[in-house]
């Protein structure tokens, strides 16, 4: 098990020479199934390029992630590579790093400041919008544009939870989908037992419902361990999460859960330090590296299996 503690360098360097360039990554939660692949995709990918990578986990706390940062700033890295917990940390982050110079690629949450970043900044992101899209419009098609639904979101300060929620309500809004009944939308701040917690709630107090939304796979996944210990039949029952995680993917193989999305946290990890490592030797980046995401359902499942299991 991977043990990720405060400002810590997490490269083995046993029997290996000196790098020379110091990367600093602040990351919002390792708990999180999809910040932990993230981790993964940073480390592996700056070694491979030769970095010393110092990790530095707020565990979802904005004011710790702030205090975070600028002490991974203080430690002059050739590039800061910042998963910030709220979008509007963003303009305060981009600050402390210009003035020291040390160049900042954001990376998966976007930043308030995302049409704004100050020179040797980049954003390394999924265009939400897409992936709301994607999940809302197959939602719709396997309830051929009617029924009623219920939403969980992450966390409302999260730029992700706004848009994946705020776009599929909109799909739902607008034929051919428009037959489709938002009931009930609470947030489980992106976690498993909180979604499982949420969702006996609903069921206690009776509120029905032919598929359940969810802004991520985690919160998908506790909606349906809710749902299967009140003897629910998963096959009555639209579920969909976005990240297709391993977890989600075996949800989706057993025949609970209906649909996800797949964010790359590989290639989010890859391209960040791709452009870290850029910035930290003086070259230029676009402002935004955008990583698409890609609708997963059981008919093309078998081509994603590999990715993450």
């Amino acid at each position: 098990m991977r043990s990720v503690v405060t400002l810590s360098v997490v490269l083995s360097l046993a029997a290996t020479p000196a790098f020379s360039t110091t990367l600093g990554f602040a990351i919002a939660n390792s708990s999180d199934t999809f910040q932990s692949g993230l981790l993964k995709a940073v480390e592996d990918a700056g070694k491979k390029a030769g970095a010393t990578v110092k990790v530095a986990d707020a565990k979802a706390d904005p004011a710790t992630q702030m205090e975070q940062i600028k002490t991974l700033i203080a430690s002059k890295p050739d590039a800061l590579i910042a998963a910030i917990i709220d979008s509007d940390m963003g303009a305060e982050v981009s600050k402390l790093a210009t003035a020291a110079n040390v160049p900042l690629v954001f990376v998966n949450n976007t930043p308030a400041n995302a049409d704004n970043l100050p020179p040797k900044e980049t954003l390394v992101a999924s265009e939400e919008v897409q992936a709301a899209t994607l999940q809302g419009k197959e939602v719709c098609r396997l309830l051929n544009g009617k029924g009623k639904a219920v939403i969980l979101t992450g966390p409302l300060y999260h730029s992700a939870a706004r848009t994946r929620t705020s776009v599929v309500q909109k799909i739902f809004s607008e034929a051919p989908c428009n037959g489709i009944q938002v009931v009930e939308r609470q947030s489980a701040d992106w976690e498993t037992d909180l979604a499982a917690q949420q969702m006996r709630e609903w069921l206690k107090a009776g509120v029905t419902f032919d598929a359940v939304i969810a802004n991520n796979d985690s919160m998908a996944l506790g909606a349906i361990e809710a749902m299967k210990q009140n003897g629910m039949d998963m096959k009555k029952i639209v579920v969909a999460g976005i990240d297709a995680t391993a977890d989600g993917k075996k949800a989706m193989m057993a025949g609970d859960l209906a649909v996800t999305v797949l964010q790359d946290a590989d290639n989010l990890g890859k391209s960040s330090v791709d452009a870290a490592m850029k910035l930290a030797s003086g070259e230029t980046v676009p402002p935004r590296i955008n990583v698409a995401f890609k609708l997963v359902t059981p008919a093309n499942l078998d081509q994603f299996v590999a990715k993450t299991q």
